[in-house]
């Protein structure tokens, strides 16, 4: 609460205090003020104009108050003034009407609009928006003012438009397309047929590397320090590549790798036979061979192959370009990123050796995928495809 003064003195009797503005504070006004002056994540300039009101309501004098917070007594009056008038709202920073506005909200609008179309839509012979080019479209378009290439990209970064990129994607072509990923996605949350999977039912996920290239740098590479990378000799000497094939199991985050001169039937065969020759896959109920269309585990003749040599083994073919539901492909990446680049071996053997103490160090420490891309949300997926493409797979099919 706070009460005015009347101002002026008259003789005989007792002065009025300097400030016209009187203070006075219920228990609920208290603390409301004193839990804004000692919030830790408060503004110091809402904590201070706090404790400026307290100090006020406690009776002391503006010089006093200043002279203890140690600011201006103009700057004490203005908020015991602001206080009394608006009480804790008027704590808060006034509206300020700052810079007026040079482009106009439908200019911006319409220049992030233009962003979001195709440049040929607007008859412009590019593939891909650039800020300039944006700029330069908006002002023979005839936005006025015209804007500047920094003052486009900043609008554009408001909304994270990034017309200047792009990511490469393909249509499902696989007339079963819903029905094969569908399976291997209910693979993933231990289920075949509607059925859970048992204790001792497996699922593998399996495939190649090929390519993987043994490159010695001319000279050692350099380890970081305080303010600079790791460096990499540019140049090299090649050995060969050889291929890395890898059976991932997707429950236990377990990975059976082998390393052969190239890729093929054979070696992926010897892939199996290391695989299904230890334990727990030798005497499991069923183990689940998740593979997509490459040449060595292609169509029924490779599942044919595999449930002739091993009875509880069944092969589960991914769609045609769908590696990206192959889970062991996750794994490769990880390969990728941690051992083989930057890449610096003396040969084959070395490469070859270096995998597969990688592959050792992985399973030490290795957990499942959070893998939570599931058959509704490949449905889902697919919708969204068939609003481009009416040829796509029908999502209802699964």
């Amino acid at each position: 609460m706070c009460r005015r003064r009347a101002g002026g003195r008259q003789r005989g009797r007792v002065p009025v205090p300097a400030s016209l503005y009187v203070i006075c504070l219920d228990d609920a006004g208290r603390a409301e003020l004193e839990s804004a002056s000692r919030r830790a994540t408060a503004p110091f300039r809402l904590v201070q104009r706090a404790r400026i009101v307290l100090l006020a309501a406690d009776g002391l004098p503006g010089r006093a108050i200043a002279a203890r917070l140690g600011i201006c007594e103009d700057t004490v009056r203005k908020w015991r003034r602001r206080y009394c008038r608006a009480g804790l709202g008027g704590l808060a920073d006034a509206p300020r009407p700052g810079r007026p506005r040079v482009f106009p909200a439908r200019a911006v609008a319409e220049v992030k609009a233009l962003a979001c179309e195709m440049p040929a839509a607007s008859g412009t012979p590019v593939a891909r928006w650039t800020c300039p080019g944006l700029a330069r479209h908006a002002a023979a378009s005839g936005i006025a003012p015209a804007p500047s290439a920094s003052t486009v990209r900043r609008w554009l970064a408001d909304d994270a438009i990034k017309p200047w990129q792009h990511r490469s994607w393909i249509f499902p072509r696989d007339p079963r397309f819903t029905l094969k990923a569908s399976r291997v996605l209910d693979l993933y949350q231990r289920v075949w047929e509607a059925e859970p999977l048992g204790e001792d039912e497996y699922v593998l996920s399996a495939d190649e590397k090929p390519g993987v290239q043994a490159r010695m740098r001319l000279h050692l590479p350099l380890p970081p320090g305080p303010g600079r990378a790791m460096r990499a000799e540019s140049e090299y000497h090649r050995f060969g590549t050889l291929a890395y094939l890898a059976a991932y199991d997707v429950h236990r985050a377990r990975v059976f790798g082998r390393c052969e001169p190239s890729t093929g039937i054979k070696p992926f065969t010897a892939l199996v036979d290391q695989v299904m020759g230890a334990e727990p896959y030798a005497s499991a109920k069923r183990v689940f061979w998740v593979v997509d269309n490459g040449a060595s585990h292609r169509n029924w003749a490779a599942a044919a192959r595999l449930s002739d040599a091993y009875p509880n083994a069944q092969m589960v073919h991914l769609p045609v370009h769908a590696s990206w539901l192959n889970q062991v492909e996750i794994y490769f990446s990880v390969l990728q990123r941690k051992l083989l680049t930057p890449d610096d071996f003396e040969g084959l053997d070395e490469l070859a050796a270096q995998i597969l103490a990688f592959e050792r160090h992985y399973n030490a420490t290795a957990r499942p995928f959070g893998w939570k891309f599931t058959r509704a949300g490949l449905n889902r997926l697919l919708a969204r495809i068939r609003q481009h493409d009416r040829h796509a797979p029908n999502p209802t099919a699964a």
